[in-house]
């Protein structure tokens, strides 16, 4: 793929510069305004810079009745390129991956971006605003790009959207999602402070009672807020279970002997300030983290994705097996969401959207993550 600049003072003579040097195969991968010249910053030259391919390795003695490439406006105002139905498959897929190798090595070298297509710039538009990652985005702009050359260019937006719903879905997709999985007795829901540990759990527990009939009871670590303990045995008098208070791992052992008849064990831990270590430290002083137990992080979707990628790390010196996310409904936002699975590689468990025990928690999955992301909510 042979890749060139061209600069003029406007895109006619810009277009005329790439047929006659690179013909009218030639595939517009980028314009842009830029000004030269100038005295002590006046005066300066308005011009139009294109960045524009062709493939040389065609066969000269194939010509393809193709419609002249299109011409964006200097606004960015553009269509995908128009691909000739005699071009071999084999052909076609050389050339997408050629473009796909020159949006990386700009990307990389943090040039201008590519000049993408009206369709793909309006989800483009989508994703920034639910502030996806860029590095995400580029994975899904290019993919969505390739798509783009394959349809011939003419695609409608609803189906350009469901492109990249199925990107994001494909991006996640092998990453373990769900609930409680029912493979450890003691289920541990650790976070910071403020985040609705307390309710999430009560949430949790209604439905392993309500909807899988399992024999569950209460343990709260939560000994710093009278407040908590109080609100779940208000949980556990309405759920009729056990619950059991414990201020050391040795009440702990003693409470998972007491309980031991019983199929599912919550374990509600203090919320502090996640910035002090000690606190984490201090979780093992009295959860047993080695006895049959799944741990559960729970994450607000109102806090900065730089403080729940923060409160991540200082959890992990405990093994994090999924995550929740809630306060879904107190924010329009759900990248950070995401970029944390994506970046982690560790699934969502549930979401919540209110405080309404056993209501307003959502099973999580990649499908229902993309909905959040997208405005398509339960």
């Amino acid at each position: 793929m042979k890749v060139k600049r061209f600069m003029a003072a406007s895109m006619p003579v810009v277009m005329k510069q790439i047929r006659t040097e690179l013909g009218k195969e030639a595939v517009i991968l980028n314009s842009r305004v830029v000004y030269t010249g100038g005295v002590l910053g006046f005066f300066k030259k308005r011009n139009i810079e294109v960045m524009a391919a062709v493939d040389p390795n065609l066969e000269l003695k194939q010509k393809p009745a193709v419609k002249p490439v299109p011409v964006p406006s200097d606004k960015g105002n553009a269509e995908g390129p128009q691909l000739s139905s005699s071009k071999t498959s084999d052909e076609l897929m050389r050339e997408i991956s050629s473009l796909k190798q020159i949006m990386s090595s700009l990307a990389s070298t943090h040039q201008t971006s590519p000049l993408y297509p009206e369709a793909i710039r309006k989800v483009q538009r989508v994703l920034d605003e639910q502030e996806i990652d860029k590095s995400i985005q580029d994975r899904v702009l290019q993919a969505l790009l390739e798509k783009w050359y394959l349809s011939g260019a003419n695609t409608e937006d609803s189906e350009v959207e469901s492109w990249m719903n199925d990107e994001l879905i494909k991006q996640i997709k092998d990453i373990p999602f769900g609930g409680i999985s029912f493979t450890k007795k003691y289920i541990n829901v650790a976070g910071p402070t403020g985040v609705g540990k307390t309710t999430t759990l009560a949430k949790m527990a209604a439905e392993c009672v309500i909807k899988h009939k399992k024999k569950v009871a209460f343990i709260t670590a939560d000994t710093y807020r009278i407040a908590a303990i109080e609100q779940l045995k208000t949980y556990a008098c309405i759920l009729d279970v056990p619950l059991e208070v414990c201020y050391t791992i040795d009440d702990f052992r003693q409470a998972a002997d007491k309980l031991k008849e019983y199929d599912l064990v919550l374990i509600d831990t203090a919320g502090r300030n996640f910035r002090n270590q000690q606190y984490v430290e201090d979780l093992k002083n009295v959860i047993d983290f080695e006895k049959d137990t799944e741990t559960f992080l729970v994450l607000s979707l109102t806090a900065k994705q730089k403080d729940m990628e923060d409160i991540y790390h200082q959890f992990s010196i405990i093994d994090i097996d999924k995550l929740i996310f809630t306060k879904a409904d107190e924010t329009s936002t759900y990248g950070s969401l995401y970029n944390l699975v994506h970046k982690y590689k560790k699934g969502a468990a549930y979401l919540t959207d209110g405080q309404d025990v056993p209501d307003d928690i959502l099973l999580a999955g990649p499908e229902v993550i993309v909905n959040q992301l997208m405005g398509n909510k339960k």
